[in-house]
Parts: structure tokens; C-alpha cells; sequence
């Protein structure tokens, strides 16, 4: 009889384990560290917000009182960053985008090539866009639609140049490999232009690449630098010549700082001013990137006070960073940038987007316990299920003997 009792009592053990194998609970993976941030492009420090700089004796203060929400000091030969602040801080950048538009198509064609607008070209211009003025069914030389371009800010320059390119869609393709190319990874481009749409951003860091490519290229600079120039008209009825207007740079630092010689400004409603400005003085080109302050004049303002720092400054700061150089031909390109959800705002500091695809997903009905035990796990469940049922076996024995003794 007590070994009976005993071989129970061992069976009971045994469907307790059984019926804790029939339903395991949920064991939590060991966690793992999640992966470090990717360095920022340019250095470190670059990545960080607020303002970075690092002085020198004898360096002059930063300009007091500055609201970009985005800014960056360079050296256009050294690419040396003397100062920046939020630098890869991802925002729109309205019409500076058209320096990637130009660094991409403008090696294309001949200046002197003569090009015939047709309707199409004109079509598909964002509502409120700036134009140049260019008329479907009339011929203008290459050199004036850059013209159109630098000076007037003109989509319906840039639409024209794009179809000639091979199309919109084509083009935009070619900027962003553009942008690949100069390691500009925090830009996504959407439109030729830089037309709001949701998504297009860019950065500081980003247009300051842009510029310092463009500015190489010699038409680039001439066409940048041009203060004003005649642009081709409609045809007198009456003459049969064809008349001409004058259109002005949109840049308002052009010929009023000493040395100014370009680059992009920009301004929408959604993106606020933007402004990319290269100066020369004593032999040293400085690049300055200002993105959205407080009011569209203090984007000169601005710029021109972080010039003046810069000169004044140049050896007299350690630099913070540099300006990255082109990759070479035939690298890999690097994983295209992921757009955030909404545009007008800060899509954050660093690089841009682009989730990773190392991590494999985890396998489903999977639990700790299999993974880390495996084949045991799964044999003493086997043997504690064949216990319970020999448990069951002798219960209803017992009670069989039991009915037996009863019966009168």
C-alpha cells in the first residue's frame, strides 16, 4: 500500500509538469543593446544640437542674437566648419534645392545650344510659383534659361531645362543620385525646383555641399554672380523683332557685401527663407548656410554677420568639422533617404533616414524556453503527459475495486 501511495504521489509530481508544458508561459527574450546612432556625417559634433564652436585666444564672439533654426561656417578650400548649429537638422528648402538642380543638369548642355519651348514644358508649375516669364512655342538659348534660373528664380526655367533632361521624373532621379554622390544624405528631392511638397528637405550641411560643388563649375559661378541681364521676349507685330526685359537677381546680399559672390536664396510660406551665401576676401572663400530665422530679411542679416565672424575668426577656432568630399566614381550608393511623414517641421538631427534591414524578425509561436532548451524541453513534456495518463489508468482501478467491495 505505501508503495502504491509513494508511485501516486510520484505521478502527481509528474501531471503537474504536464499540465505546465501544456500551456508554457511567455518567457521574454534576453534583451539586446540596440545599435549605436550613425555617425554624423562631417564629424561628430556635427550631430549634436545647439551651437557648436570652439575658440580660440583672441577669437571674436558669435553674432548675438541669431535665429536659424539651422546655420553652418565653412571654408570653401579647406572644408574646415568653424561653427555651426543643428547642422544636419532636416528642413524644406525651398528654391537653394535648384543648386543640386543645377549642379546635376547644367554640365548637360551647351550654353549656346537653342532650345524650342513647347506647352507640355510649362505644364505641371506649382500653384504660386516663381516664373522667369517664358512663353510655350518660342526658342531660348541654354544660357538664358540658366539665367531664368539664377536670377529670377524661375520653375518655369527649371521645368523647361528638365524636359530637355529627359523628363520631371527623370531628373528628380538624377538629383537625388546627385546628392548621393556628394554624401548629402540628409536631402530627399521630390520637385526640380524645390516647390514645397511633403517630404523634400534638405539641411544646412546638405546645401553647403550643393554650393561648394556648384561653385567649380565656372558657369555655375557666372551665372550665380550675375547681378541682372536682359531676358528674351514676345515678338513685335509690328517690327517682326523679337523685344526683350530685365530681370534682377533675387539675391539681396549681391553687391552689397564686399566680396559676395553667389549663391541660392530661397522662400516659401512653408519653408520660410533659406539663404546659401559664398563671399571672397584676402584670398579665403567662406561658405555660410542659414536656414528659416525669425523674418525673411534677417536670413541676410544673419548671413552676412556669420560672414563677417568667419573672416574674422578663421585661425582663430578649432574646427568642429568638415565639409565631406565627393565619393569616388563607381562607389556603392548609399541607402536612399526615408522622407518623415510630414514637411514644415524638423525631421531631427543626423542623417537621414533609412531604417535597417540586419535584424531578422522572430520566429512566431516561438518561446524562450525551445530556444534556449530545445529537444529536453520537449522530451519531459512527452514523459509527464505519459505519466498523467498512468495516473488516470490506476485512479480508475482503484475506484473499479473500491464499487467492488461496496456491492451487498
Amino acid at each position: 500500500m505505501q508503495t502504491r501511495r509513494h508511485l501516486a504521489h510520484r505521478l502527481a509530481a509528474l501531471a503537474a509538469a504536464a499540465s505546465l508544458c501544456a500551456a508554457p508561459a511567455a518567457v521574454a527574450a534576453p534583451a539586446e543593446d540596440p545599435p549605436p546612432p550613425p555617425p554624423a556625417i562631417g564629424g561628430d559634433r556635427l550631430g549634436l544640437t545647439g551651437v557648436q564652436v570652439t575658440p580660440l585666444a583672441g577669437a571674436p564672439a558669435l553674432p548675438p542674437g541669431l535665429t536659424g533654426k539651422s546655420w553652418m561656417v565653412s571654408d570653401a578650400a579647406s572644408g574646415e566648419v568653424l561653427a555651426a548649429s543643428n547642422p544636419h537638422l532636416r528642413l524644406p528648402p525651398a528654391s537653394t534645392l535648384k543648386m543640386l538642380f543645377a549642379d546635376t543638369v547644367l554640365p548637360k548642355f551647351d550654353r549656346a545650344q537653342v532650345h524650342h519651348v513647347t506647352t507640355e514644358e510649362l505644364t505641371g508649375l506649382g500653384q504660386g510659383s516663381s516664373l522667369v516669364g517664358i512663353k510655350e512655342d518660342m526658342d531660348y538659348r541654354v544660357e538664358d534659361l540658366w539665367r531664368g534660373v539664377f536670377l529670377s528664380s524661375g520653375n518655369d526655367a527649371v521645368h523647361v531645362l528638365a524636359h530637355m533632361n529627359g523628363g520631371v521624373e527623370e531628373t528628380v532621379a538624377e538629383m537625388q543620385a546627385r546628392a548621393d554622390a556628394l554624401q548629402a544624405r540628409d536631402t530627399h528631392v521630390i520637385t526640380p525646383d524645390g516647390y514645397d511638397q511633403d517630404g523634400q528637405l534638405s539641411s544646412a550641411y546638405d546645401l553647403t555641399l550643393f554650393a561648394r560643388a556648384g561653385l567649380r563649375n565656372a558657369d555655375f559661378r557666372s551665372y550665380c554672380a550675375t547681378r541682372d541681364a536682359q531676358f528674351p521676349g514676345l515678338v513685335d507685330k509690328n517690327t517682326g523683332q523679337r523685344g526683350s526685359f530685365g530681370i534682377a537677381n533675387t539675391d539681396r546680399l549681391l553687391g552689397k557685401y564686399p566680396g559676395l559672390i553667389g549663391v541660392k536664396n530661397g522662400f516659401t510660406t512653408n519653408a520660410g527663407s533659406t539663404f546659401v551665401g559664398a563671399a571672397e576676401r584676402d584670398g579665403r572663400t567662406l561658405l555660410v548656410t542659414v536656414m528659416h530665422p525669425s523674418t525673411y530679411q534677417k536670413v541676410y542679416d544673419e548671413t552676412a554677420e556669420l560672414l563677417d565672424w568667419g573672416f574674422a575668426a578663421a585661425d582663430k577656432v578649432t574646427p568642429v568639422g568638415r565639409l565631406v568630399d565627393e565619393k569616388p566614381a563607381g562607389a556603392v550608393p548609399s541607402p536612399a533617404p526615408v522622407p518623415p511623414a510630414a514637411t514644415g517641421t524638423a525631421g531631427g538631427t543626423g542623417q537621414a533616414g533609412g531604417t535597417s534591414g540586419d535584424h531578422a524578425p522572430a520566429a512566431a509561436g516561438g518561446s524562450a524556453s525551445t530556444a534556449a532548451f530545445g529537444r529536453p524541453v520537449v522530451l519531459g513534456c512527452g514523459a509527464a503527459a505519459a505519466a498523467l495518463a498512468l495516473l488516470a489508468l490506476l485512479r480508475r482501478r482503484r475506484t473499479a475495486r473500491r464499487a467492488g467491495a461496496d456491492r451487498p
